[in-house]
């Protein structure tokens, strides 16, 4: 089965705009120069920061906001556009949020909306500050968990180019991206405790023509998670774990949800995991579809279940066990994937009794069981087509009648 990815060359047309943009001279809005910011950790920065965003997305040339070296306390801020021209922010500082999750009514700290042409890099940092967030992050105060802040989102934000950036110890997720097009995020470094709840490294949903390049994610929960709606994405060169490992979904668990296709999962290194290559969709729940999917050259290193189709994805015991899930797979791929399990299962494909996977692919797999027992393949619902060498044999291994809760 021949990967049909219909990629959108967003490095390409982003690279042509900076270079063009680099041309014109780009006029500085320094916070602290010109808005008067103080880099003391105390007072806040977000007046100064908003007012010279304001000021440089007004310029009818390109320009620039920068966040000298320091260390800043950012209340919030909502940067919004369409800007006159392209705009960048070289953030050279550490930005902390308050520690205090009361201190936020919504789950924004730092957001882009409806800009266009935009670049962020600069080497500098957002510290969420999320450790007392952690200790009360349960799955019972939903209340208090849909208050916490995700360190930067990109809302409706078209032709952006993200470099150098790092995102620490956010109290939710660190990185969401919704609705965009042409955005590529590159060289991040991001990282919270193993242990903290719903920090997603980067979450996205409704966009297309998304790349995530050699960065660094380090975290508690899924190091990247796709939602709905998502297209024509572009996963590579990535090193993840701690973590929940790489993940499409978790999908059909609301009404609507459009279509997950044409994602390119390569060249990444997934260590210390509680999953690998994941896909994950709700049983019972609402229908919708994911297709041309397709993980390929990943090495895994002491991950929990390397290789997982779970369509009875059940966090916490919380969903309809005895139904079916409603979203239908197609056309996924599992090539050249090899490593070591830290169980006996190192892959499962959990398909649903209604709508059973289709045309799933494992080529050149090489995954050995850390532990005295051989490395197991579970199979339920699904025939996959195989070719090349494949340790486990595919289907080898029973399916439980209650197959194991993954997080």
């Amino acid at each position: 089965m021949a990967p049909h990815l219909n990629i959108v060359p967003s490095m390409f047309v982003l690279l042509l705009l900076f270079i063009s943009a680099s041309k014109v001279q780009s006029d500085a809005f320094d916070v602290v120069a010109k808005f008067g910011a103080k880099a003391d950790g105390k007072t806040d920065l977000s007046k100064p920061f908003l007012d010279a965003w304001k000021e440089a997305c007004a310029s009818v040339t390109p320009s620039t906001v920068v966040i000298p070296k320091g260390t800043y306390l950012l209340s919030k801020v909502n940067l919004e556009g369409p800007c006159k021209a392209p705009i960048e922010i070289n953030v050279q500082g550490t930005v902390q949020a308050p520690a205090d999750p009361s201190a936020f009514k919504d789950p924004n700290w730092v957001r882009f909306y409806s800009v266009e042409n935009f670049k962020m890099f600069g080497g500098g940092i957002f510290d969420g500050q999320g450790s007392i967030a952690y200790e009360k992050n349960t799955c019972e105060n939903r209340e208090f968990r849909s208050k916490l802040p995700v360190n930067i989102r990109f809302d409706f934000v078209t032709n952006a180019l993200i470099q150098d950036i790092t995102s620490k110890d956010s109290k939710l997720f660190h990185i969401n991206v919704f609705a965009c097009k042409n955005i590529t995020l590159e060289r991040l470094k991001i990282e919270a405790p193993d242990e903290s709840p719903n920090t997603d490294g980067i979450h996205m949903g409704k966009s297309e023509g998304v790349n995530i390049i050699a960065s660094d994610i380090k975290t508690g929960d899924d190091c990247i998670s796709i939602g709905d709606g998502t297209k024509n994405m572009v996963i590579k060169e990535i090193t993840c774990g701690p973590g929940h490992g790489i993940s499409i979904g978790s999908l059909g668990k609301f009404q609507n949800e459009e279509p997950v296709e044409g994602i390119k999962i390569s060249n990444c290194t997934i260590t210390n995991t509680s999953n690998g290559a994941r896909i994950k969709t709700w049983p019972g729940e609402h229908g919708g579809a994911v297709s041309e999917i397709h993980f390929e050259d990943i090495t895994m290193n002491n991950v929990s279940s390397p290789i997982l189709i779970d369509q009875q994805y059940c966090p916490w015991n919380k969903c309809k066990k005895n139904e079916e899930s409603k979203v239908k797979l197609s056309n996924i791929s599992f090539k050249n994937i090899r490593g070591t399990s830290a169980l006996p299962e190192a892959i499962k494909f959990i398909c649903s009794g209604s709508s059973p996977c289709q045309n799933v692919e494992l080529a050149d797999i090489d995954i050995k069981h850390n532990g005295a027992e051989p490395a197991t393949s579970q199979c339920l619902n699904v025939k996959p087509i195989t070719s090349g060498k494949l340790n486990p044999i595919p289907c080898s291994g029973p399916v439980p009648k209650t197959p194991s809760a993954t997080a």
